[in-house]
C-alpha cells in the first residue's frame, strides 16, 4: 500500500471532484515532469490559485527553481546571451545564462500565458522539444502556464497548450484535500522506470482519443506516462485500468472535440452467408481476443468524460479544434513604433532608433582586437555594431465578407450581411480598420464593394445588391482569397466571412454539376488555408450541412451554423475570431 493513499485513490471509477483532479494532476506532474510538460491553469489570481502553487512547489526538491516569466521578456534574458560588464572586463565573450536555463530540473511559471506572444511561446516550445537552451547545453523542466483570460477565446498559444499534458480550471476550488509529501513523490519519482505498460494499454487509448475526437498523437502519449506515473505513485508495478481511466479523464477530456460514439458491433451487410454460419469452435477464439479490449474501452468512456463535458459536447459548445494554418498574419515590423521586438544590425537612416545597449554587447568582443590598430581609445564601436530597434506594430484590418447571393433565399442572406457589414462601419471612424464585400451567384462573383470605410458609399453599394441564380461556390472562394492576398501585398490583416448554404452547383469552369463544383469548392479552400487566410464559414441553411462544415475544416476556419443569423451574432463573431480590432495607430 502506498503511503499516498487518500479515499478518492480506491477503484476504478474516481470520484471526479475538481481539487482532487487538480491535486492528481500536481502529483503526477511531479514524478515525470519533463515527460507530461506541464498544467494550464485558467484562473485569475487569487489566494486559492496561490494556495494550489505552493502546495505544488512542496512536492518538489528543495533545490528546485521556480522562476515566473515576465510576459514580454526579451531573448537575451531568456534563452542567455552575451554578458556586457563581464566581456568588458574579461576582454573576451562572457556569456549569461537565461531564464529557461536557470529552470533547469524545475518549473518555468509563465503568468498571464494568454497574453504570450506567438514568437516566445514558440522559444520555450523549441526548447521543451530539444531539452536544449540557445546556448547548447542541456536543459529540462516543465511549464505550468497561468491563463487568465475573460473569456473562451483568450488563451495560451495553440503550440505551448499542445505540449502540457493537463489543463485545469481553478477557479472556487476547496483546498481541503490530502496531498502527498515530498518524500513520496520521490519515491514514485524512482519507481517510475520499472511501471510496465503494454501495447494493449496504450490501444485503449487511442480507442478514446479517436471517439472523443482528438487527433493529436501527444494527447495519446500524455495519457500513457501519466498512467504510468498514477501508477508509480500507488506503488503498482505495471498500469490497470483504474490508472488508465484516471489518466483519460486529467489528460483526454479536455481535449474533447465530440461525443464519443462505440463502433457499431453489427456484422456487415455484405457478409457472406456462409461467413454467418461460422462454426463457434472457429468464432469463439476471436471473440475471447476482442471482447476485453471493447469492454475496457466502453469503460473508460464513461469514467473519461465529466457530466459537465459531456452536456457541453451534446449542445455543440465543448471545446473547438484549433483552426490548421492559423499563423499571425495581422502583424508588421516598423522602426517607429509599435510592441519592443527586439534589434537588429542596420543604420540610423530614416529615424530608426539606435539600442545602446545591444550596440555595446556587438562591439565588446572585438575590443581587444580594434585595439592593436588604434591607440588612445578604451571603445571603438564601428558602423556594423549599431544595432537599431525594431517594432511590432498590428496591421490594419479588412474584414472580407463573401456572399451566397443565390437561390430563392439569398434575400434573407443579404439583408443578414448587408446588417453586419453595417454595423462594422459604424465602428471604422474608431478603428480605423475597413470592410469589403463580395457577392457570387450565377456563374460568377463580384466586388460590390471594395475595402472601405466610407459609410455612404457603402450603404449604396449594399442597396443595390442583387440575388438569383445558381451557386459558383468555388468562383466566390477564389474571388476572396484573390482580394485577402491584394490586402496582404497592402501590409493589412485580412480576414474572410463566408455566408453560404454550401449549394454549389457550378464549377470553376463555369459548367453545371454539383459533384465537380463542390470538389472544386474543396480545393479553392485548401488554397485559402494554404494562404494562411484567417476566415470564419457561416452556415446559412435551415440545418446545419456537412459540407459546409467539410469546407470550413478544409479552410482551416470556425465554422458557425447560424441559420438566422442576426447582424449583431455575425458582428460579435467576427471580433471573437480576430478578424476586428483596434489598430495600433488609433
Amino acid at each position: 500500500m502506498s503511503p499516498f493513499d487518500p479515499d478518492w485513490a480506491h477503484g476504478p471509477e474516481p470520484s471526479g471532484s475538481l481539487y482532487e483532479d487538480a491535486v492528481w494532476v500536481a502529483a503526477l506532474l511531479a514524478i515525470d515532469p519533463v515527460g507530461l510538460g506541464g498544467i494550464s491553469i485558467r484562473s485569475w489570481s487569487g489566494p486559492v490559485r496561490d494556495l494550489y502553487l505552493a502546495n505544488l512547489k512542496k512536492l518538489y526538491p528543495a533545490a528546485a527553481a521556480f522562476k515566473k516569466m515576465p510576459l514580454h521578456i526579451g531573448d537575451d534574458r531568456m534563452l542567455g546571451g552575451l554578458d556586457l560588464p563581464a566581456t568588458l572586463a574579461a576582454g573576451r565573450p562572457v556569456l549569461s545564462k537565461g531564464l529557461i536555463a536557470e529552470c533547469d530540473g524545475g518549473i518555468l511559471l509563465l503568468a498571464m500565458a494568454e497574453r504570450l506572444s506567438a514568437e516566445t511561446a514558440a522559444r520555450v516550445c523549441a526548447v521543451m522539444d530539444t531539452q536544449i537552451d540557445a546556448q547548447q547545453r542541456p536543459v529540462a523542466f516543465a511549464v505550468i502556464a497561468l491563463d487568465e483570460g475573460c473569456d473562451a477565446d483568450e488563451a495560451i498559444p495553440a503550440a505551448l497548450q499542445e505540449r502540457l499534458a493537463f489543463t485545469l480550471a481553478a477557479t472556487g476550488l476547496p483546498g481541503d484535500v490530502a496531498w502527498p509529501s515530498a518524500e513520496v513523490i520521490e519515491t514514485a519519482r524512482q519507481s517510475l522506470p520499472s511501471v510496465q505498460a503494454g501495447d494493449e494499454p496504450l490501444g485503449q487509448i487511442c480507442a478514446l482519443c479517436e471517439m472523443l475526437g482528438i487527433g493529436s498523437m501527444r494527447a495519446a502519449l500524455f495519457a500513457l506516462r501519466a498512467a504510468r506515473a498514477a501508477a508509480a505513485l500507488l506503488g503498482k508495478p505495471a498500469i490497470d485500468n483504474a490508472d488508465i481511466n484516471l489518466a483519460c479523464r486529467l489528460v483526454l477530456a479536455p481535449r474533447a472535440t465530440q461525443m464519443p460514439t462505440m463502433p457499431d458491433d453489427a456484422q456487415p451487410e455484405d457478409q457472406t452467408a456462409a461467413e454467418q454460419q461460422a462454426s463457434p469452435e472457429q468464432s469463439e477464439p476471436h471473440t475471447e481476443r476482442e471482447e476485453p479490449l471493447q469492454d475496457r474501452v466502453a469503460d473508460a468512456e464513461k469514467t473519461v468524460l465529466p457530466p459537465a463535458l459531456l452536456a457541453a459536447l451534446a449542445a455543440g459548445t465543448g471545446p473547438k479544434r484549433l483552426a490548421r494554418g492559423a499563423g499571425k498574419s495581422g502583424d508588421k515590423v516598423s522602426l517607429l513604433r509599435g510592441r519592443p521586438r527586439g534589434t537588429r544590425r542596420g543604420d540610423l537612416r530614416g529615424g530608426a532608433r539606435l539600442s545602446v545597449l545591444d550596440t555595446l554587447r556587438a562591439a565588446a568582443p572585438w575590443q581587444a582586437l580594434r585595439q592593436r590598430d588604434t591607440t588612445g581609445r578604451k571603445l571603438i564601436i564601428r558602423s556594423e555594431d549599431f544595432r537599431i530597434k525594431i517594432y511590432k506594430e498590428a496591421a490594419e484590418t479588412v474584414a472580407i465578407f463573401v456572399v451566397d447571393a443565390s437561390g430563392s433565399a439569398a434575400v434573407n442572406r443579404l439583408a443578414e450581411a448587408k446588417g453586419a457589414v453595417q454595423l462594422l462601419l459604424a465602428q471604422c471612424y474608431v478603428r480605423r480598420n475597413q470592410v469589403a464585400l463580395l457577392a457570387f451567384r450565377g456563374r460568377a462573383a463580384e466586388c460590390l464593394l471594395p475595402p472601405t470605410s466610407a459609410l455612404a458609399r457603402a450603404k449604396r453599394a449594399l442597396a443595390a445588391l442583387p440575388g438569383g441564380g445558381p451557386t459558383p461556390l468555388a468562383t466566390g472562394i477564389q474571388a476572396g482569397r484573390q482580394l485577402a492576398e491584394a490586402e496582404k501585398r497592402k501590409g493589412r490583416a485580412p480576414f474572410l466571412v463566408m455566408l453560404t448554404d454550401g449549394g454549389a452547383n457550378i464549377g470553376r469552369d463555369g459548367k453545371a454539376g454539383r459533384a465537380a463544383a463542390a470538389e472544386d469548392a474543396l480545393a479553392a479552400a485548401k488554397l485559402c488555408r494554404a494562404a494562411q487566410i484567417s476566415a470564419v464559414v457561416v452556415d446559412t441553411s435551415p440545418r446545419r450541412q456537412a459540407f459546409v462544415a467539410r469546407l470550413a475544416d478544409a479552410m482551416g476556419a470556425r465554422y458557425a451554423p447560424l441559420p438566422y443569423a442576426d447582424p449583431a451574432r455575425l458582428t460579435r463573431i467576427v471580433e471573437q475570431q480576430g478578424g476586428w480590432r483596434a489598430s495600433s495607430a488609433a
